[in-house]
């Protein structure tokens, strides 16, 4: 019995060994794979958020009819259907990549009615580098049009201090003439030069209202602003308003120019501004995921 108890022994020990080295390397195995998926996972938990829109909606069935009537007036007085209708219908902007980018466009030219044109440009942006997410690079896409677009300083708004008020009222006749001349020879220096800087100067004419002058909107999209120019000769003047908002990794622009048929008026600050937020305003919830 003891020999048969020292042969069965030494088999049942290589078996005991062969059972643990099996378990030993499969937990080997098992602890790699375990592992890597921490390692997977750390990766696609460090990569930015994708953006929120990943379509765009097509620009030139956005605007509906009563819109395009009221910023494009002669539209509806051409005499000829088919016309009318294809001039309601606009031109779609040639883009090289329609999931990234769309517009749309329509002209006016009315004899009596003058010129009118408005565009719209939808932009998805979106972010080649892992670490920023698409609305991240959106934002930083829109403070370049920011910059790009110069806005005035905000105006001051508020009373004045009655230290302020005095010093006002105390100030002499002369002293405030002198300021006045002084103000003016400063918007004549900043008119003068480039076109653009002219087109500038002319978006905010003394007088202005404050609320009327290029500046940055708080109530459309996650950030906005409008501009407001005003160029050409005085027998020929028109005024491009631009509202552009961006709307978590979507950039859109609305553009509205137009020009009197009568040399002497001049295209409406208000007007033009009101009509092209409004618009604005109806394109932010027409984005779909």
């Amino acid at each position: 019995m003891q020999r048969k108890s020292y042969a069965f022994v030494p088999g049942v020990a290589a078996l005991l060994v062969a059972v643990l080295a099996g378990c030993s390397g499969g937990s080997d195995d098992d602890g790699g794979a375990e592992d890597s998926k921490p390692g997977e996972a750390s990766a696609t938990a460090s990569a930015a958020e994708p953006g929120k829109y990943r379509t765009l909606p097509e620009p030139c069935s956005q605007p509906d009819q009563d819109t395009l009537d009221e910023m494009l007036p002669g539209i509806r007085k051409l005499p000829d259907a088919e016309q009318r209708e294809k001039a309601y219908e606009g031109v779609a902007t040639v883009t090289y990549d329609t999931d990234r980018r769309v517009g749309c466009q329509w002209k006016d030219d009315s004899a009596r009615g003058g010129t009118h044109r408005l565009s719209l440009d939808f932009e998805r942006v979106v972010s080649y580098d892992t670490a920023v997410s698409d609305e991240d690079r959106a934002a930083a896409v829109f403070a370049s049009k920011v910059d790009a677009a110069h806005l005035p300083e905000p105006a001051a708004t508020g009373t004045a201090t009655p230290d302020e008020s005095k010093a006002s009222a105390s100030a002499s006749p002369s002293d405030k003439a002198s300021d006045k001349a002084s103000d003016k020879a400063s918007g004549d220096a900043s008119g003068a030069g480039s076109p653009s800087a002219s087109a500038s100067t002319s978006a905010s004419p003394s007088g202005t209202p404050a609320d009327l002058r290029p500046r940055l909107l708080d109530d459309l999209g996650d950030e906005a602003f409008v501009d407001d120019a005003l160029a050409g000769p005085t027998t020929a003047r028109h005024r491009t308003v631009t509202v552009a908002f961006r709307t978590s990794n979507v950039l859109v622009t609305v553009r509205y120019e137009a020009q009197p048929a009568t040399a002497s008026k001049v295209p409406d600050s208000k007007e033009m501004q009101d009509t092209a937020r409004n618009l604005a305003e109806n394109l932010v919830g027409k984005f779909g995921d």
